[in-house]
């Protein structure tokens, strides 16, 4: 892995993966999550891959991709902690590949350095049709994120759980927020951002790291930036206050339960490997104690999973249920984390956690975009960890070790979406 810092905000970094005949490239443009932003951020991927000054419309990218031997170019808005991430994601076949020696990757590059540096304008704005066309793109996204009952109830229950905090901010911002939003206004926020922004670039697969900083730099050198930061994050340490109970309605069929545990445990603790072993047994897989004894055994769930937000220092405990079965449901999760606690962890339940992490790292290795994603997340965790180190500091978990990590979470939240109120 070899990083090239364009200059204090930009780096370009290059992640050696010759095994496949690929090369994906990730452009994370890093801002700090903010009600009153976080609209726009989600807005701008969108608008800026539409349209650039090297090709104006949806059409003319489209060929350039084409010409590139369909190579793909797309762009969302991700979410880390407190980070809100304007982000690209594009392939193409490595240049080694290339039928004719084209610099691919470079001419993949130097679209994706128009999209985020030099977009196409109109009297200084972004075509509004665009903008208006996304803004309605926008509003379907968080219609469909609403109406994916399973994914918003977690998503809810994480919101809860760190309410007073950045995070509990949507990643689509609201739908007020984003039909305020002018091709205008819009452009006038990306001027104010995108030299004041880190801004990572990943190169996953082959070619030349310098030749990639090179096609980087011609966009960037004529720009002056101003000092910035990825936004910081911090965990929930929150004191042992009353249980936060919250009931949604909703016309729904299925009733969703979540709950949200606090760790006290920051992504660079020692104890962090541990907790991931913890989540693990607890209910991330075929083989925890959520799924084989709330799902499996007692069949009080449709599905009982866990899962683990490191930024945060939460985990959440997802169950989609019969609305009669929220207080069994509830209890026999209790009851499940309780066993870890007294230490009763079968060698197979403890074994097949470690592998299946085991197995999810190494599968990265075949996985140029989960990768990537693993360094994001440790940038963005202030750490410096390669994969290398997280796996071997898994392999030196013991069963004590998920034990004593089973014994500091405390309950914090109970989500409960259920079905329509009677009138």
């Amino acid at each position: 892995m070899e990083t090239i810092k364009i200059n204090d905000n930009v780096t370009v970094t290059s992640i050696s993966m010759t095994k496949l005949k690929t090369t994906s490239i990730g452009v994370y443009i890093h801002r700090p999550l903010a009600a009153g932003t976080a609209a726009e951020n989600a807005l701008l991927p969108y608008v800026l891959k539409s349209g650039t000054a090297l090709c104006r419309d949806r059409e003319a990218i489209a060929n350039y991709l084409d010409d590139l031997y369909g190579a793909t170019m797309g762009a969302t808005v991700l979410k880390r902690g407190e980070d809100q991430i304007i982000y690209f994601d594009a392939e193409t076949i490595s240049d080694s590949y290339a039928p004719n020696g084209e610099k691919l990757i470079s001419g993949l590059l130097k679209l994706l350095m128009s999209a985020v540096f030099d977009p196409y304008t109109e009297n200084g704005a972004f075509d509004e049709r665009i903008v208006e066309q996304e803004k309605v793109n926008a509003k379907d996204r968080i219609d469909a994120f609403v109406n994916e009952k399973r994914q918003y109830a977690s998503a809810r229950c994480q919101q809860e759980t760190a309410r007073g905090t950045s995070f509990a901010i949507p990643r689509y911002g609201d739908k007020e927020s984003i039909d305020k939003i002018t091709a205008k206004g819009l452009y006038e926020y990306y001027r104010s951002i995108i030299t004041s922004s880190v801004i990572d670039i990943y190169i996953c697969g082959s070619g030349d790291p310098e030749e990639a900083a090179a096609a980087v730099r011609e966009y960037t050198d004529k720009l002056s930036f101003s000092p910035a930061s990825i936004p910081a994050t911090e965990i929930i340490t929150r004191g042992g206050e009353e249980l936060h109970e919250v009931t949604e309605h909703m016309d729904v069929a299925q009733g969703k339960l979540a709950l949200g545990f606090l760790t006290n445990i920051r992504p660079g603790d020692d104890d962090f490997f541990a907790l991931t072993v913890f989540n693990s047994v607890f209910g991330a897989g075929a083989h925890s104690k959520l799924f084989n004894n709330v799902r499996e055994k007692l069949s009080l769930a449709y599905y009982a999973s866990s899962q683990l937000e490191k930024f945060k220092g939460m985990i959440i405990v997802n169950a989609g249920i019969e609305f009669d079965n929220f207080r069994k449901a509830y209890d026999e999760t209790l009851v499940q984390l309780e066993e870890i606690r007294k230490g009763n962890i079968t060698e197979l339940e403890f074994e097949s956690s470690i592998n299946a992490i085991l197995n999810l790292c190494n599968s990265y290795y075949d996985d140029q975009r989960a990768l990537v994603s693993y360094y994001v997340s440790d940038r963005v965790a202030g750490l410096d960890m390669p994969l290398e180190a997280f796996i071997e500091g898994v392999r030196k978990v013991t069963a004590e070790d998920v034990v004593n990590v089973a014994k500091k979470l405390r309950l914090d939240t109970v989500y409960f979406l259920t079905g329509k109120e009677e009138a």
